[in-house]
């Protein structure tokens, strides 16, 4: 196997073997790219976008800056809003769904290295797939790592460390990241804490 399909398959490998380096630098420079584009031209942000990441479907938008490994290990679904800040360190596959709202500088890390300095002093990193559902909301500062799945339509609270699957259909908050409570019929007519719609579209 070479060092990238290793880095696929969620084994050890060597970051700087078998072109992955290349890949990387490739990466950076449509990064620079499009964190350098003038504002006023959605356009040509989503055009460079398209062309770095992996997969996207339709209204897609992520607000510069955006910094990642590789791009092409990031799919994306439908309605996406990523704000300000994103990282997505991808040399394990990361996969969202449609509908997601990721708040500013969130972090979602797939990559890893050994505990132990022996091991770790080695070289050999990993990095292990994150999947994050449909209709998913990410508050700011959260840190999703290597492994994690969060379930569809759950809210994850700013400030989070997510090191463990959250279900569908929850609000999780915390460091570590815990289930806070179910989400519900009842919460339908607020949109902030216990503050009513004033309107009727939001159905």
């Amino acid at each position: 196997m070479t060092q990238k399909e290793r880095m696929l398959a969620g084994l050890p490998y060597k970051a700087w073997l078998d072109g992955l380096a290349e890949e990387r630098l490739a990466c950076r420079k449509k990064l620079y790219e499009f964190n350098h584009l003038p504002p006023g031209d959605p356009a040509a942000a989503v055009a460079l976008l398209r062309k770095l990441l992996g997969k996207a479907g339709e209204d897609l938008w992520i607000e510069a800056p955006f910094h990642c490994d590789y791009g092409a290990n990031i799919e994306i679904g439908d309605r996406f809003f990523g704000n300000f800040n994103l990282v997505i360190l991808d040399v394990g596959r990361v996969v969202i769904g449609n509908d997601v709202q990721i708040a500013p500088n969130v972090s979602i890390y797939t990559a890893g290295h050994p505990i132990h300095p022996d091991s770790r002093n080695s070289g050999y990193e990993y990095g292990i797939p994150i999947t994050i559902g449909d209709s998913v909301w990410i508050g700011g500062n959260a840190v999703i790592l290597p492994g994690v799945t969060i379930g569809a339509g759950s809210v994850i609270g700013a400030g989070s460390v997510v090191s463990k699957d959250v279900p569908p259909g929850v609000i999780a908050a915390g460091n570590p990241c815990r289930v806070i409570r179910q989400i519900t019929e009842a919460d339908r007519p607020f949109y902030f804490k216990d503050r009513r719609f004033d309107v009727e579209d939001y159905r």
